[in-house]
């Protein structure tokens, strides 16, 4: 049992700043990005789906230059574009650098990419309250039915041509979607459907070598391009 005499009282103030200045060591500063992992999931696997339309007739060993100066994007349209070359690439192109080079130019253009969020809350929202000398104090949220959905959306087209700028083709406009949706039932009861991540073992159809690929979100049909190397 500690004896605590009013002559010890340096010892203990020094033991207590000790105890106060190890709990401010265990502080760490973390920083955030801009979007969250699942913002980011959204959209890239939008685009996957929309690449995954496009399905080229090409001659195994085309040359192909793909000009990507048109495709402006605000978020994550290397990636977009690189999801473009990389299916070029499962189709029997053979990707050159240099347009003099090329037998067929590749010509990208996006239409959206980015995400939409919806939601439909049956119950009591939750409602902030000013309270003095406090602030504001959010009441919890009540929710017999909530619904809470972010849909991620893509469009980007495609233009085919001979180096003389003659058109071979044009895909008119190549659309994807994805979703991650929360679910909440009686307050207590919730789940999450989603198609941002693949199941362990699972292949995404976006990168599948077989043709043709099944149909990733069942709206547009995708569009076949006719690539002759030749003439």
């Amino acid at each position: 049992m500690l004896n605590f005499r009013p002559g010890n009282w340096v010892i203990y103030a020094g033991l207590l700043v000790a105890v106060f200045a190890l709990e401010g060591c265990s502080t760490v500063r973390t920083t955030q990005p801009p979007e969250t992992a699942t913002e980011q999931l959204l959209i890239s696997t939008a685009v996957d789906h929309a690449v995954a339309r496009l399905n080229l007739k090409i001659t195994p060993g085309t040359k192909v230059f793909v000009d990507a100066q048109y495709f402006r994007a605000p978020l994550y349209s290397q990636y977009a574009i690189a999801s473009v070359r990389n299916r070029l690439l499962q189709l029997g192109a053979r990707l050159v650098n240099n347009r003099k080079k090329s037998n067929v130019v590749v010509e990208l253009r996006s239409g959206a990419q980015s995400i939409n969020h919806h939601q439909l809350l049956i119950g009591v929202p939750a409602i902030p309250i000013p309270v003095p000398l406090v602030g504001i104090v959010t009441t919890p949220e009540l929710a017999l039915f909530e619904e809470n959905r972010q849909v991620g959306i893509a469009k980007m087209a495609i233009a085919s041509y001979k180096r003389n700028g003659a058109l071979i083709a044009s895909t008119g406009a190549l659309y994807g979607t994805s979703h991650d949706t929360h679910w909440t039932v009686l307050l207590a009861f919730s789940w999450t459907t989603q198609n941002i991540m693949q199941k362990a073992g699972k292949k995404s159809a976006a990168f599948s070598r077989r043709l043709p690929l099944a149909r990733s979100d069942g709206e547009v049909a995708r569009s076949h391009l006719a690539v002759d190397p030749g003439g």
